[in-house]
């Protein structure tokens, strides 16, 4: 009897909540950390990117929009769906990173704790990042947080699944909509994760997810006009960033970067701060 040979899945992109082919038509093999093939995925284009942002465009306004409450509900449903998906990310990671099964398994355990704490912020940040502010006059003086609006993100390189979820879960809590650009080497754990979202609460077009390559296709996030800001927290190519950077600053764009981040250590509210704008109202007092 002959050898069977596998049929490898040609995974797509997830734009607007759906899964289209790249508008190039262009995949590229993703290999092991052995060098064997796993699978193909989409080469996204810069059409791509345009689509994408439009996609978060649209879907950013209701999802800033949403209560507080709804939105911890949505994240914390996403990490439902990442826990019922458990061993497809470790094995993911396991095969792309060659680590160990058990430190995958801590991965992944650990991007699922992320998501759940992130979720318990999104009706706090108002209390925490705002307030009253006490002012000399017959006036209220109100500080609040809101979102930046669309975000660009370009993902963390090896810290393929642990990264990708915490640059993205901050930006959504905070009521921002996304377009991130996953890990050319391993973009399996961030495929596999747009698949789980497709099946959650998540709105369509709030989470956007691009594979190809980020040489390609961040400088066109960092120079589009509809994109609000920037977000390199991870990148290691001191090229890449410098070309972002200067993109960027056609339109005055904010740029999130964090050297040398150690995703495995508590985040606290940096992140959340810099993915906020904080907006104060002055109002007269009541006779």
């Amino acid at each position: 009897m002959s050898k069977r040979v596998s049929v490898r899945k040609t995974y797509k992109l997830y734009v607007g909540g759906k899964f289209p082919r790249s508008e190039s038509g262009r995949t590229y093999q993703v290999t092991a950390s052995d060098g064997s093939p796993l699978a193909n995925a989409a080469q996204a284009s810069r059409k791509d990117v345009r689509d994408a942002v439009s996609a978060a465009r649209k879907a950013q306004a209701g999802w800033a929009g949403a209560t507080a409450y709804l939105r911890g509900q949505i994240v914390y449903r996403m990490a439902e769906m990442v826990e019922g998906r458990r061993e497809q990310f470790i094995a993911e990671i396991t095969q792309a990173s060659g680590v160990s099964v058990k430190n995958a398994t801590a991965e992944v355990d650990a991007a699922i704790d992320r998501l759940v704490w992130y979720a318990g912020w999104a009706d706090k940040l108002p209390q925490v990042l705002g307030g009253a502010n006490p002012v000399a006059g017959p006036y209220f003086n109100h500080s609040t947080p809101e979102p930046v609006g669309v975000v660009g993100i370009v993902a963390p390189a090896k810290e393929c699944f642990l990264g990708l979820v915490s640059v993205i879960a901050p930006a959504v809590v905070a009521g921002n909509a996304v377009v991130v650009v996953a890990s050319q080497d391993r973009p399996l754990p961030a495929i596999t994760f747009g698949e789980a979202l497709a099946t959650s609460d998540v709105p369509g077009g709030v989470i956007n997810i691009l594979s190809g390559k980020p040489a390609e296709l961040a400088p066109w996030l960092a120079s589009h006009a509809d994109v609000n800001s920037i977000d390199l927290t991870g990148v290691t190519d001191s090229a890449l960033i410098e070309t972002c950077e200067a993109s960027a600053a056609q339109n005055l764009k904010r740029i999130v970067h964090v050297a040398q981040t150690d995703f495995t250590a508590d985040p606290g509210l940096d992140r959340l701060r810099r993915l906020v704008e904080i907006k104060t109202v002055w109002h007269p007092a009541g006779t």
